[in-house]
Protein backbone atom coordinates (compact mmCIF):
# COMPACT_ATOMS: atom_id res chain seq x y z
CA UNK A 1 0.00 0.00 0.00
CA UNK A 2 1.69 3.42 -1.19
CA UNK A 3 0.53 6.57 1.43
CA UNK A 4 1.79 10.06 -0.62
CA UNK A 5 2.11 13.09 2.21
CA UNK A 6 2.32 16.13 0.08
CA UNK A 7 3.63 19.17 1.95
CA UNK A 8 5.06 22.79 0.83
CA UNK A 9 7.38 24.51 3.14
CA UNK A 10 9.14 27.95 3.49
CA UNK A 11 12.08 27.94 6.48
CA UNK A 12 10.93 25.06 8.31
CA UNK A 13 14.08 23.69 8.59
CA UNK A 14 14.04 23.65 12.15
CA UNK A 15 10.90 21.25 12.67
CA UNK A 16 11.51 18.67 9.55
CA UNK A 17 13.19 16.26 10.88
CA UNK A 18 11.05 15.40 13.76
CA UNK A 19 8.31 16.15 11.50
CA UNK A 20 9.25 13.91 8.63
CA UNK A 21 10.07 11.03 10.94
CA UNK A 22 7.05 10.66 12.69
CA UNK A 23 5.03 10.64 9.51
CA UNK A 24 7.08 8.67 7.78
CA UNK A 25 6.88 5.64 11.18
CA UNK A 26 2.97 6.03 10.56
CA UNK A 27 3.07 4.49 7.31
CA UNK A 28 3.77 7.14 5.20
CA UNK A 29 5.88 5.51 2.04
CA UNK A 30 5.94 8.80 -0.26
CA UNK A 31 6.80 11.88 0.85
CA UNK A 32 6.54 15.20 -1.66
CA UNK A 33 8.58 18.19 -0.46
CA UNK A 34 7.78 21.27 -2.43
CA UNK A 35 10.14 24.34 -1.11
CA UNK A 36 9.98 28.37 -1.90
CA UNK A 37 12.17 31.08 -1.40
CA UNK A 38 14.19 29.46 1.55
CA UNK A 39 16.86 31.33 4.11
CA UNK A 40 17.61 29.12 6.43
CA UNK A 41 18.33 25.94 4.41
CA UNK A 42 15.13 23.55 4.32
CA UNK A 43 15.48 23.27 0.65
CA UNK A 44 18.88 21.99 1.13
CA UNK A 45 17.32 19.80 4.24
CA UNK A 46 14.66 18.20 1.88
CA UNK A 47 17.17 17.15 -0.87
CA UNK A 48 19.39 15.78 2.03
CA UNK A 49 15.91 13.55 2.28
CA UNK A 50 15.91 12.74 -1.53
CA UNK A 51 19.22 11.38 -1.30
CA UNK A 52 18.67 9.38 1.86
CA UNK A 53 15.59 7.94 -0.72
CA UNK A 54 12.73 9.36 2.20
CA UNK A 55 11.61 11.93 -0.06
CA UNK A 56 11.17 13.63 -3.16
CA UNK A 57 12.11 17.20 -3.37
CA UNK A 58 10.76 20.15 -6.00
CA UNK A 59 11.81 23.21 -5.29
CA UNK A 60 8.61 25.47 -5.85
CA UNK A 61 9.43 29.21 -7.18
CA UNK A 62 7.17 32.08 -6.78
CA UNK A 63 5.44 32.71 -10.13
CA UNK A 64 2.43 33.22 -12.11
CA UNK A 65 -1.16 34.24 -10.41
CA UNK A 66 -1.59 31.23 -8.50
CA UNK A 67 -0.74 31.32 -4.63
CA UNK A 68 2.44 29.75 -3.93
CA UNK A 69 0.91 26.52 -2.08
CA UNK A 70 -2.08 25.98 -4.59
CA UNK A 71 1.09 26.24 -7.16
CA UNK A 72 2.67 23.27 -5.45
CA UNK A 73 -0.41 21.45 -5.12
CA UNK A 74 -1.23 21.76 -8.79
CA UNK A 75 2.23 20.19 -9.46
CA UNK A 76 2.06 17.49 -7.05
CA UNK A 77 -1.72 16.75 -8.36
CA UNK A 78 0.26 16.07 -11.85
CA UNK A 79 3.17 14.04 -10.28
CA UNK A 80 3.77 10.43 -10.92
CA UNK A 81 3.44 9.71 -6.84
CA UNK A 82 -0.06 10.89 -7.39
CA UNK A 83 -1.43 8.54 -9.77
CA UNK A 84 0.58 5.38 -7.79
CA UNK A 85 -0.72 6.54 -4.49
CA UNK A 86 -3.43 4.55 -3.16
CA UNK A 87 -3.97 6.91 -0.07
CA UNK A 88 -3.54 10.89 -0.16
CA UNK A 89 -2.91 13.56 2.42
CA UNK A 90 -1.62 17.02 2.13
CA UNK A 91 -0.42 18.45 5.62
CA UNK A 92 1.87 21.27 6.41
CA UNK A 93 4.44 20.67 9.15
CA UNK A 94 3.03 21.68 11.64
CA UNK A 95 0.23 19.81 11.54
CA UNK A 96 0.88 16.32 13.36
CA UNK A 97 -1.40 12.97 12.61
CA UNK A 98 -2.34 11.22 15.82
CA UNK A 99 -3.92 8.08 15.08
CA UNK A 100 -6.14 6.64 18.00
CA UNK A 101 -7.04 3.56 16.91
CA UNK A 102 -4.91 0.11 17.23
CA UNK A 103 -0.71 0.12 17.01
CA UNK A 104 -1.72 4.27 16.14
CA UNK A 105 -0.62 3.42 12.37
CA UNK A 106 -2.25 5.00 9.33
CA UNK A 107 -2.94 0.83 8.44
CA UNK A 108 -4.71 0.41 11.58
CA UNK A 109 -7.17 3.65 11.35
CA UNK A 110 -7.51 2.02 7.59
CA UNK A 111 -8.42 -1.44 9.38
CA UNK A 112 -10.72 0.33 11.56
CA UNK A 113 -13.38 1.42 8.73
CA UNK A 114 -12.74 -0.59 6.14
CA UNK A 115 -15.45 0.65 4.31
CA UNK A 116 -14.35 4.24 4.26
CA UNK A 117 -12.91 6.09 1.16
CA UNK A 118 -12.11 9.43 2.96
CA UNK A 119 -11.27 10.20 6.13
CA UNK A 120 -12.12 14.29 7.65
CA UNK A 121 -9.86 13.89 10.59
CA UNK A 122 -10.64 17.03 12.39
CA UNK A 123 -7.85 19.54 13.80
CA UNK A 124 -7.20 20.10 17.29
CA UNK A 125 -5.55 23.09 17.90
CA UNK A 126 -2.88 23.41 20.14
CA UNK A 127 -2.34 26.93 21.64
CA UNK A 128 1.13 28.64 23.15
CA UNK A 129 0.31 27.93 26.50
CA UNK A 130 3.06 30.71 27.84
CA UNK A 131 6.15 28.97 26.00
CA UNK A 132 8.54 32.12 24.78
CA UNK A 133 11.71 31.20 22.89
CA UNK A 134 12.45 29.03 19.94
CA UNK A 135 13.78 25.91 21.02
CA UNK A 136 15.51 22.76 19.85
CA UNK A 137 13.12 20.08 21.70
CA UNK A 138 10.35 18.62 19.62
CA UNK A 139 6.85 20.60 19.06
CA UNK A 140 4.84 17.83 20.62
CA UNK A 141 7.22 17.54 23.59
CA UNK A 142 6.50 21.74 24.46
CA UNK A 143 2.89 21.95 23.62
CA UNK A 144 0.25 19.70 25.45
CA UNK A 145 -2.26 22.45 25.69
CA UNK A 146 -5.10 22.25 23.22
CA UNK A 147 -8.73 23.39 22.32
CA UNK A 148 -11.92 21.28 24.12
CA UNK A 149 -13.11 18.11 22.40
CA UNK A 150 -15.92 20.26 21.42
CA UNK A 151 -15.59 23.72 20.19
CA UNK A 152 -17.95 25.67 17.67
CA UNK A 153 -16.04 28.90 17.86
CA UNK A 154 -13.48 30.05 16.39
CA UNK A 155 -15.11 28.35 13.24
CA UNK A 156 -11.51 26.84 11.92
CA UNK A 157 -11.64 24.67 15.11
CA UNK A 158 -13.85 22.88 13.91
CA UNK A 159 -11.55 22.14 10.35
CA UNK A 160 -10.47 18.86 9.17
CA UNK A 161 -7.79 17.39 6.77
CA UNK A 162 -8.55 14.61 4.58
CA UNK A 163 -7.15 11.82 3.87
CA UNK A 164 -8.80 9.99 1.16
CA UNK A 165 -8.40 6.54 -0.94
CA UNK A 166 -6.59 7.52 -4.53
CA UNK A 167 -9.48 5.80 -6.81
CA UNK A 168 -10.06 8.20 -9.08
CA UNK A 169 -12.90 9.92 -7.75
CA UNK A 170 -10.84 13.01 -7.50
CA UNK A 171 -8.00 14.27 -10.08
CA UNK A 172 -6.79 16.82 -7.60
CA UNK A 173 -5.28 17.52 -4.53
CA UNK A 174 -6.06 20.63 -2.20
CA UNK A 175 -5.29 22.18 0.99
CA UNK A 176 -7.60 20.58 3.05
CA UNK A 177 -9.91 18.36 1.06
CA UNK A 178 -9.52 16.63 -2.63
CA UNK A 179 -10.49 18.86 -5.71
CA UNK A 180 -11.53 17.79 -9.12
CA UNK A 181 -14.18 15.53 -8.49
CA UNK A 182 -15.43 12.94 -10.28
CA UNK A 183 -19.16 13.28 -9.65
CA UNK A 184 -20.77 10.90 -11.25
CA UNK A 185 -18.79 8.53 -8.91
CA UNK A 186 -18.64 10.31 -5.65
CA UNK A 187 -20.86 8.84 -2.83
CA UNK A 188 -20.48 11.21 0.21
CA UNK A 189 -21.96 8.09 2.10
CA UNK A 190 -18.29 6.60 2.31
CA UNK A 191 -16.60 9.38 3.83
CA UNK A 192 -15.94 9.11 7.74
CA UNK A 193 -14.87 11.81 10.46
CA UNK A 194 -11.91 10.90 12.60
CA UNK A 195 -14.34 8.89 15.02
CA UNK A 196 -15.72 6.97 12.31
CA UNK A 197 -19.19 8.70 12.52
CA UNK A 198 -20.65 9.52 8.67
CA UNK A 199 -19.45 13.37 7.62
CA UNK A 200 -23.20 15.37 7.76
CA UNK A 201 -21.95 17.13 4.66
CA UNK A 202 -20.85 16.76 0.86
CA UNK A 203 -17.03 17.44 1.55
CA UNK A 204 -16.94 18.41 -1.97
CA UNK A 205 -18.80 21.49 -0.39
CA UNK A 206 -16.61 23.09 1.93
CA UNK A 207 -13.84 22.09 4.66
CA UNK A 208 -16.42 22.47 7.58
CA UNK A 209 -18.50 19.67 7.27
CA UNK A 210 -18.43 18.99 11.38
CA UNK A 211 -19.67 22.56 12.11
CA UNK A 212 -23.23 21.35 13.60
CA UNK A 213 -22.21 18.38 15.33
CA UNK A 214 -21.23 18.89 19.05
CA UNK A 215 -19.66 15.80 19.62
CA UNK A 216 -16.27 14.65 20.64
CA UNK A 217 -14.98 13.64 16.66
CA UNK A 218 -11.21 12.21 17.59
CA UNK A 219 -12.29 8.59 18.88
CA UNK A 220 -9.86 7.28 16.06
CA UNK A 221 -7.54 10.34 14.71
CA UNK A 222 -6.62 14.02 15.07
CA UNK A 223 -4.73 16.04 13.45
CA UNK A 224 -2.72 18.24 16.10
CA UNK A 225 -2.08 21.61 14.47
CA UNK A 226 0.52 23.56 16.05
CA UNK A 227 -0.68 26.63 14.50
CA UNK A 228 1.68 29.20 17.42
CA UNK A 229 4.37 27.94 18.42
CA UNK A 230 6.51 30.29 20.63
CA UNK A 231 6.58 33.79 21.06
CA UNK A 232 9.08 33.71 18.97
CA UNK A 233 7.95 31.44 16.43
CA UNK A 234 4.63 33.42 16.06
CA UNK A 235 6.73 36.18 14.78
CA UNK A 236 8.52 34.16 12.13
CA UNK A 237 5.20 32.86 10.75
CA UNK A 238 3.66 36.80 11.09
CA UNK A 239 6.73 38.06 9.46
CA UNK A 240 6.55 35.05 6.59
CA UNK A 241 2.69 35.27 5.85
CA UNK A 242 0.12 33.40 4.94
CA UNK A 243 1.14 30.88 1.87
CA UNK A 244 -2.35 30.84 0.23
CA UNK A 245 -3.88 33.90 1.11
CA UNK A 246 -0.76 36.27 0.95
CA UNK A 247 -2.48 39.49 0.95
CA UNK A 248 -4.03 38.81 4.51
CA UNK A 249 -1.75 39.49 7.91
CA UNK A 250 -0.84 37.25 10.71
CA UNK A 251 -1.69 39.51 13.92
CA UNK A 252 -3.03 39.63 16.94
CA UNK A 253 -6.23 38.66 15.84
CA UNK A 254 -5.08 35.57 14.61
CA UNK A 255 -3.15 34.68 18.00
CA UNK A 256 -6.01 35.55 20.02
CA UNK A 257 -8.43 33.07 18.05
CA UNK A 258 -6.09 29.98 18.21
CA UNK A 259 -4.41 30.21 21.74
CA UNK A 260 -6.49 27.57 23.09
CA UNK A 261 -4.77 26.30 26.23
CA UNK A 262 -8.04 25.05 28.06
CA UNK A 263 -7.33 21.24 28.45
CA UNK A 264 -4.35 19.01 28.27
CA UNK A 265 -3.50 16.85 25.64
CA UNK A 266 -0.65 14.14 25.93
CA UNK A 267 -2.05 11.37 23.61
CA UNK A 268 0.25 12.30 20.84
CA UNK A 269 3.23 11.18 23.53
CA UNK A 270 3.13 7.86 23.51
CA UNK A 271 2.86 7.51 19.90
CA UNK A 272 6.22 9.30 19.64
CA UNK A 273 8.18 5.21 20.68
CA UNK A 274 7.00 4.71 16.92
CA UNK A 275 9.23 7.06 15.23
CA UNK A 276 12.27 7.41 17.98
CA UNK A 277 14.34 5.18 15.62
CA UNK A 278 13.97 7.25 12.65
CA UNK A 279 14.55 10.34 14.30
CA UNK A 280 18.00 9.28 15.75
CA UNK A 281 19.46 8.03 12.33
CA UNK A 282 18.14 11.12 10.86
CA UNK A 283 19.86 13.54 13.42
CA UNK A 284 22.64 11.14 13.28
CA UNK A 285 23.51 11.94 9.60
CA UNK A 286 26.26 14.72 9.84
CA UNK A 287 24.70 16.38 6.50
CA UNK A 288 21.34 16.24 8.04
CA UNK A 289 22.14 17.42 11.69
CA UNK A 290 24.08 20.19 10.46
CA UNK A 291 21.59 21.66 8.19
CA UNK A 292 18.76 21.39 11.11
CA UNK A 293 21.78 23.11 13.37
CA UNK A 294 22.06 25.87 10.98
CA UNK A 295 18.33 26.11 10.62
CA UNK A 296 17.98 26.72 14.06
CA UNK A 297 20.26 29.48 14.38
CA UNK A 298 18.53 31.01 11.10
CA UNK A 299 15.23 31.49 12.83
CA UNK A 300 16.92 32.84 16.17
CA UNK A 301 19.20 35.10 14.67
CA UNK A 302 16.12 36.38 12.38
CA UNK A 303 14.22 37.03 15.13
CA UNK A 304 16.68 38.80 16.84
CA UNK A 305 16.55 41.35 13.86
CA UNK A 306 12.72 41.81 14.04
CA UNK A 307 13.05 42.72 17.75
CA UNK A 308 15.10 45.50 16.58
CA UNK A 309 11.73 46.97 14.17
CA UNK A 310 9.15 48.83 16.43
CA UNK A 311 6.27 47.37 14.43
CA UNK A 312 7.68 44.17 15.36
CA UNK A 313 8.53 44.06 19.00
CA UNK A 314 4.63 45.76 19.41
CA UNK A 315 3.38 42.42 18.01
CA UNK A 316 5.59 40.28 20.28
CA UNK A 317 4.58 42.41 23.37
CA UNK A 318 0.91 41.74 22.37
CA UNK A 319 1.36 38.36 21.99
CA UNK A 320 3.45 37.92 25.03
CA UNK A 321 0.90 39.95 27.08
CA UNK A 322 -2.32 38.61 25.40
CA UNK A 323 -2.88 35.42 27.76
CA UNK A 324 -4.88 32.82 26.68
CA UNK A 325 -7.53 32.49 24.68
CA UNK A 326 -11.37 32.39 26.46
CA UNK A 327 -13.62 29.85 25.38
CA UNK A 328 -17.08 31.04 25.24
CA UNK A 329 -20.56 29.18 26.49
CA UNK A 330 -21.61 27.10 23.92
CA UNK A 331 -24.52 29.05 23.60
CA UNK A 332 -22.53 31.96 22.29
CA UNK A 333 -20.25 29.81 20.02
CA UNK A 334 -23.19 28.50 18.45
CA UNK A 335 -24.54 32.30 17.64
CA UNK A 336 -21.04 33.50 16.35
CA UNK A 337 -20.86 30.86 14.10
CA UNK A 338 -24.71 30.93 12.35
CA UNK A 339 -23.96 35.09 12.25
CA UNK A 340 -20.54 33.76 10.66
CA UNK A 341 -22.06 31.92 8.07
CA UNK A 342 -24.73 34.73 7.39
CA UNK A 343 -21.94 37.40 6.83
CA UNK A 344 -20.14 34.95 4.31
CA UNK A 345 -23.23 33.93 2.33
CA UNK A 346 -24.15 37.05 1.70
CA UNK A 347 -20.59 38.51 0.93
CA UNK A 348 -20.11 35.59 -2.04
Amino acid sequence: MRILLVTTMRNEGAFMLDWVAHHRALGVTDLLIFTNDCDDGTDLIAARLEALGLARHILNPRGGEKPIQWQALAAASKHPDFAAADWVIAADVDEYLVVHAGAGRLADLFAARPEATGFAVPWRLFGNDGVREISATPVPERFTRAAPPVLLWPFRARCYKAIWRNDGVFRKIGVHRPQGVERDRYQPATWVDGSGAPVPQDITKGMLPALLTETDQYGLAQWNHYVLGSAEDFLLKAWRGKPNHENEAIALDYWVANNLNSVVDESILPRRALSSDLRAELFADAELNELHQRALAWRKAKVAELLQQEAWLRLYCAVRSAGSTQVLPIEEQRALLRHHARVVRRQK
